[in-house]
C-alpha cells in the first residue's frame, strides 16, 4: 500500500478502506427511515474518508482507523442534515405509543405485549407494526429531552453543533447510565437480545433478521418498540422532559 517514495496512494486507500465506510453506512441505517439512502450515506462516507487521509499525516497508523470513522461519521450527518430525516408525524406517533406502552406498564404491573398496546391505541395490530416501521430512526435520546428547546430545529443539526453546547454531562452521568441498563433489562427477553446484538455486537438489521428468524422490516419494529420501553421508563425517572 506505498509507493517507491514511502507514500501511500490514496487510490489504495480508499479501496482498502471502503468495506468500513460500508458497514457505518449498514449499520447507521438502522437508526434512520426508509426514505434515506444507503448508497448516499456510503457517498457521503467516501467523501469523509478522502478528507480524512488528506488531513492525517499518517494514514497507515493505528490511530488513523479511530479518527477515519469520526470524519466518516461526521460526513454521513452533514449529508442528513439536508433531508428530512425523520417526519414530525413519525415523532408523534412514537409519543402515543411510548404515552400507551406507559400506561399499560403502570396498570399492569409488566411489560405490555404488542397486541395490548395496539388495542390500548384502539387501532389494528398491523396499524401499530406500521407506526414502527414508518417511526424507523425513533432516538433514545433526544436534545429537548433534557429541557425547552425549539422543536423545528433538526436533531442532527444540534448533534453537529460545538460540543459545548451539548447536554454531555447529563448523557455521560451515572445515574442516567443506570437508569438505560434498568431499562433494557426490564425489556422482554427477545428485545433485549435484539438490542445486544445491534449495540453491543455491532451486528447490522440484516443479520439480526437472520438470527431471529425473521424479515428485516420486523426486526425494525421490535428495535422502535424497544426504544420507545426504554424511553418510557426514562420518563418515569425524569431523565426526560415528557411533552
Amino acid at each position: 500500500m506505498y509507493t517507491a517514495s514511502g507514500k501511500s496512494e490514496k487510490s489504495e486507500l480508499l479501496t482498502h478502506y471502503m468495506p468500513m465506510v460500508k458497514r457505518l453506512a449498514h449499520h447507521m441505517m438502522g437508526r434512520l427511515p426508509p426514505s434515506v439512502e444507503e448508497d448516499d450515506l456510503v457517498q457521503a462516507g467516501m467523501i469523509g474518508l478522502l478528507d480524512a487521509i488528506s488531513r492525517y499525516d499518517d494514514a497507515q497508523s493505528a490511530q488513523f482507523e479511530a479518527y477515519a470513522i469520526q470524519r466518516i461519521r461526521g460526513s454521513m450527518i452533514d449529508e442528513l442534515r439536508h433531508s428530512d430525516w425523520m417526519p414530525r408525524t413519525a415523532r408523534q406517533s412514537m409519543r402515543k405509543i411510548e404515552a400507551a406502552i406507559g400506561a399499560l406498564q403502570h396498570k399492569l404491573g409488566r411489560q405490555p405485549s404488542e397486541t395490548e398496546i395496539a388495542e390500548s391505541m384502539k387501532i389494528p395490530l398491523a396499524e401499530y407494526q406500521d407506526m414502527l416501521g414508518d417511526a424507523r430512526g425513533h432516538q433514545l435520546l433526544y436534545f429537548e429531552d433534557f429541557g425547552d428547546s425549539d422543536e423545528d430545529d433538526s436533531f442532527l443539526d444540534k448533534q453537529s453543533a460545538d460540543e459545548a453546547s451539548m447536554p454531555l454531562p447529563q448523557l455521560l452521568d451515572a445515574n442516567l447510565r443506570a437508569c438505560i441498563i434498568r431499562g433494557i433489562e426490564a425489556l422482554p427477553e427477545r428485545e433485549q437480545l435484539l438490542m445486544s446484538l445491534y449495540y453491543e455486537q455491532e451486528l447490522n438489521l440484516r443479520e439480526i433478521s437472520e438470527v431471529f428468524g425473521v424479515t428485516e422490516s420486523r426486526i425494525c419494529q421490535l428495535h422502535g418498540q424497544a426504544i420507545a420501553r426504554i424511553r418510557t421508563k426514562l420518563k418515569e425517572d425524569a431523565w426526560i422532559v415528557a411533552v
